[in-house]
């Protein structure tokens, strides 16, 4: 018989480690116990108050808690209490977040657990009595009758109890928020901007305005200011944006630097200017920076806006249907959505995903019921949605739209330049091209109107973003999506519904219009089936065909204009069979596979990612493709037509439609050229060369290879397959698209130039072409202005670097052994960078508990569940914590003071040696593979270098641990920055020595 809960204010509390666990007991009692001990403590049926419930769990070794969760999760009443307020999910995370003082600098025991739940449960009192206490009051009902273990002791201090009033909100209308949620409403269209220049001395004052009258002065910001001006100088041209490259050193504020002209152009000019950087963590750092500028919160929203994708956002549409269906589902589903709830009535932004949505919410009541609300599928119904006025994009949209700053990231501006390109096109066939843009201009204005002004912050990721963008994949799982977008769930459990059912009313009785969506239904049937990958992976030839037409059907042609004749009729699935060869290619021309004596694949290769060159092509690989390219011909043709006769049914029925099936026609229109249209002419296009190698002397537009992988939501053992086009140098569409058709264009980063430490005559502009080929200046017609700045820190006196020689780079015991001693030596604060996934959790495995037992904790990226920016916020919290990561904490992680003062980087981090980096290397490494991979390696070092010193005051340590490091790569470090080369030992005397001596400086003041 299960225990009654007990009241969360005598209930144990445990605080768990990876070597410790700390115990307060009901009797008062605190307790250090080891993992078997705090294990049997649970077992034997004690709830107790905790933070992160799931971790908690993976600490002592037990199965995730689940939900409705069996324990008293501080992070959960946090959630109810403090909705889209940040909070590190740490005991000192959540006392700093209450701001509860007199928290040890070391690990905090257990005992500070209840204070922490008193304190949330004093917070709630105070919601009694505002705007807020009825939403609140029927939420908490509603979560007690979930089963919500802190439901009980939230309704008693809220004074509520089932059932309310009837004049109140009651339970189940608490969930309803897009019925509270504030409209926006339409607006002109901003005229477009004007040309007036901002000068060097305006740039400056406001400079001086931003940073106030108590602040560091830095010459090297103040000149940044001066230099980026250069970007919002008028255009004299059409095609000849003013293009300004500065590199600026860490620390040069370079933030701030170019906020004071951007704020200055767009106040006097009445436009935006585009903000574009790498992550959303960036994001958000540079939106805090324009409190400077905005002191009041209401202000700073109408003037600066943060825009992601679409994808990021809460789906009003999604969170109704999932609230609908939610009683079906269980208690733990009505939690979660409550929770969403209480969070979505009091979010900013309605932003999930980086957002003020906590980034452990989906790690306590599950990654699914995140993604379910928002639209991760492409399937927004814009004006036709019931919940459009109120839509959290649709309001990011529209704030863009007034805006003076808009801060995005470079995966959004990319793709909505390409997707502006396609715009163009469509425009352009119809010679009806939107708001007037000329189309040899390039791209029309997408839904936030095509900038004229961008600064692209952490410039040297914009080719890996124009990579993503104007990539092209053709694979099981992306067809797939299109055939469940376009046909609907076939049976499944999923709510998709299909192009037919969303259509249906619109067009049934309407021949014209049921002609080609029914025609288009029938061929999207050439698209892979459900349980494509498990077919794929059967290599019984007995299997049969993967889906079969009816006997002696053939995809019709319904007298639609066709792009090639069909006469033969289609007996199998095309998609499958093309996918199925290409497979087979790439399993008879990567290494290390064979059969074992049950037919199996062997081989180290066997599980992993694997890619080959589609040329040559094995046999039937060729007619494969053309009869795909005929397949996808039948399911765009009549999507073409259709939508061309939806187009006409808006014109010529002017009078007669209603507001809404006009909003749903126009958005129906949007999502068939978006989501079906361009993917299905990119797929028809690639696939109608495929039978055509490339002219071996001549330099390829395009690399194309073959791949497969396991891909999220594929089952154990099952792989993705398909066939990728990248463009050989993605600058070139990203000058063409977005860079030409700008007025101005400023690329910053710390990282720009490649500086090889060689004296050579003719050395820096050999660095400075190489940066203008790595961003795509280049290829625009006007040389761009060059700009260095230096870093103001003095890096011969902050820093020391240090190349391990001693340490076996095959042996993961030595390599643990390694960070675990470099670790102590530094007593935490360390951040320690891999190239592989599997070696940092081969470390994480030998070294955490250790640490811990010294009274450092370890945190991993693909170890810990928790989200990248979560663990950045816990690692900058607990200062004497260590970070294990991969490529994404290398790049703009902005951790100041002691929280981040050692690096070590595992191993050099070369270039991955795949097929697109050999065709990279080969052709634009101007005759010079090696000094192209030299320079790939010296800028990601120089990258993680950056990490270390982000204050006048921070000193740290850089370590490598690959005594295999070319002494060709040091001019990576800053100059006067020597490196010395040491066994392990050593090293850690010289770290220790390095920061006593630190410490005893600091003793040294009055």
């Amino acid at each position: 018989m299960s225990p009654v809960p007990p009241s969360p204010y005598d209930a144990p509390a445990l605080v768990a480690g990876h070597g410790f666990f700390s115990c307060l007991t009901q009797d008062g009692e605190l307790l250090s116990l080891d993992r078997e001990m705090a294990r049997r403590f649970i077992e034997r049926g004690n709830i107790p108050l905790v933070i992160h419930a799931p971790a908690t769990a993976r600490m002592l070794g037990l199965p995730p808690p689940g939900q409705p969760a069996p324990w008293f999760d501080l992070l959960e009443l946090f959630a109810f209490v403090h909705p889209a307020r940040p909070v590190v999910p740490t005991p000192r995370g959540l006392a700093l977040a209450l701001d509860i003082g007199d928290v040890p600098d070391k690990r905090p025991e257990a005992d500070l657990l209840p204070r922490l739940a008193a304190r949330l449960l004093a917070d709630l009192k105070q919601v009694k009595g505002t705007e807020a206490q009825e939403l609140v009051g029927a939420l908490a009902v509603r979560l007690a009758k979930a089963g919500w273990i802190w439901g009980q002791a939230v309704t008693d201090v809220l004074g509520v109890s089932a059932p309310l009033p009837p004049e109140v909100m009651q339970p189940g209308d608490a969930l309803r928020i897009w019925r509270n949620l504030p409209k926006w409403e339409e607006t002109a269209r901003r005229p477009p901007p004007g040309s007036k220049p901002v000068t060097p001395a305006e740039a400056r004052a406001r400079l001086t305005a931003l940073l106030g009258p108590d602040s560091e002065s830095r010459v090297g910001q103040a000149d940044f200011a001066d230099v980026a001006t250069a970007a919002f100088a008028p255009r004299e041209s059409p095609g000849l944006p003013q293009v300004v490259l500065a590199e600026a050193g860490t620390g040069t504020g370079k933030t701030l630097g170019y906020i004071a002209p951007a704020s200055v152009w767009a106040e006097r000019n009445g436009g935006a200017v585009w903000i574009s950087t790498y992550t959303r963590h960036l994001q958000r750092q540079i939106e805090a920076e324009t409190a400077r500028l905005h002191p009041d919160a209401a202000i700073r929203r109408r003037h600066v806006v943060v825009r992601k994708g679409r994808e990021n956002y809460l789906c009003l549409l999604n969170m109704e249907e999932a609230v609908n269906v939610a009683p079906t589902r269980g208690n733990a589903a009505v939690i979660a959505l409550a929770l969403l709830a209480r969070w979505g009535v009091t979010s900013a932004e309605g932003d999930l995903f980086g957002g003020d949505l906590p980034g452990w919410f989906g790690e306590i009541f599950g990654h699914g019921i995140v993604s379910a609300v928002a639209d991760r599928r492409g399937e927004c119904i814009h004006g036709a949605c019931p919940h459009y006025q109120r839509c959290f994009v649709e309001h990011s949209i529209r704030r863009a739209q007034e805006a003076d700053l808009v801060i995005a990231n470079h995966a959004l501006v990319m793709s909505q330049a390409a997707w502006a390109q396609i715009q163009g096109v469509h425009a352009t066939e119809r010679g009806d091209p939107k708001d007037g843009s000329p189309p040899e201009e390039g791209a029309v204005p997408d839904e936030d109107g095509q900038p004229t002004r961008y600064v692209f912050d952490e410039g040297h990721h914009l080719a890996d973003a124009a990579d993503g963008a104007f990539a092209l994949e053709l694979s099981g799982l992306e067809a797939a999506e299109l055939r469940r977008w376009l046909l609907g769930a076939e049976g499944s459990r999923s709510r998709a519904r299909g192009l037919k059912r969303r259509l249906d009313d619109l067009v049934v009785g309407i021949p014209r219009l049921e002609t080609p969506l029914d025609a288009a239904m029938l061929a999207a049937k050439a698209l892979p089936a459900p349980g494509w990958s498990a077919r794929l992976r059967e290599e019984d030839e007995d299997a049969g065909p993967a889906e079969e037409l009816p006997p002696g059907m053939m995809m019709p042609a319904l007298l639609l204009p066709m792009r090639e004749p069909v006469s033969e009729p289609v007996t199998v699935n095309p998609t499958e069979d093309f996918l199925r060869l290409l497979r087979e290619q790439v399993r008879a021309r990567t290494a290390g596979t064979g059969r074992d004596p049950a037919g199996r694949e062997t081989g180290r290769e066997r599980r992993g990612n694997r890619e080959c060159d589609l040329y040559p092509l094995i046999p039937g690989l060729a007619e494969a493709a053309v009869t795909l390219a005929r397949a996808m011909g039948r399911i765009s043709e009549p999507l073409r037509t259709l939508v061309v006769r939806l187009e006409e049914r808006l014109r010529d029925e002017t009078d007669t439609l209603d507001s809404t099936s006009r909003g749903r026609i126009e958005a129906m229109i949007r999502a068939l050229r978006r989501r079906a249209l361009s993917r299905l002419d990119g797929w028809t296009a690639m696939l109608s060369t495929v039978a055509t190698p490339p002219e071996s002397e001549v330099t390829p537009q395009f690399i194309r290879f073959i791949r497969t992988e396991s891909r999220e939501g594929q089952r154990r053992g099952e792989q993705d397959v398909g066939l990728h086009q990248h463009w050989l140098d993605p600058t070139i569409p990203f000058a063409a698209v977005l860079a030409a058709p700008a007025h101005g264009l400023l690329i910053t980063s710390a990282t720009l130039r490649d500086e090889t430490g060689s004296i050579q005559e003719g050395e820096a502009e050999r660095v400075w072409e190489a940066a203008e080929a790595r961003v795509g200046a280049n290829h625009l017609p006007m040389p761009a202005l060059r700009a260095a700045l230096a870093s103001p820190f003095d890096y011969a006196a902050q820093t020391r670097v240090f190349i391990v020689n001693d340490v076996a780079h095959d042996n993961l015991d030595a390599l643990a052994a390694a960070f675990r001693t470099l670790f102590l030596a530094s007593g935490g604060g360390g951040l320690g960078l891999f190239t592989a996934i599997e070696r940092l959790r081969g470390v994480h495995r030998r070294i955490a508990a250790p640490l811990e037992e010294d009274g450092i904790p370890l945190y991993a990226q693909h170890v810990d569940a928790m989200d990248n920016t979560t663990l950045v916020d816990v690692f900058r919290t607990e200062t004497d914590s260590c970070l294990l990561g991969t490529d994404a904490m290398r790049d703009g992680v902005d951790v100041p003071g002691q929280a981040l003062r050692l690096v070590v980087f595992e191993r050099v981090p070369w270039p991955r040696p795949d097929i697109l980096h050999r065709e990279r290397r080969l052709h634009l490494s101007q005759g010079a593979p090696g000094i192209y991979d030299d320079r790939i390696a010296r800028l990601k070092l120089r990258q993680a270098f950056g990490r270390l010193i982000r204050a006048r005051n921070d000193r740290g340590v850089f370590v490598l641990l690959d005594r295999r490091t070319p002494s060709r790569l040091l001019s990576a470090f800053p100059e006067g920055v020597a490196p010395r080369r040491m066994g392990i030992a050593a090293t850690a005397a010289e770290i220790r020595a390095f920061f006593a001596e630190q410490q005893a400086a600091r003793n040294s003041l009055p």
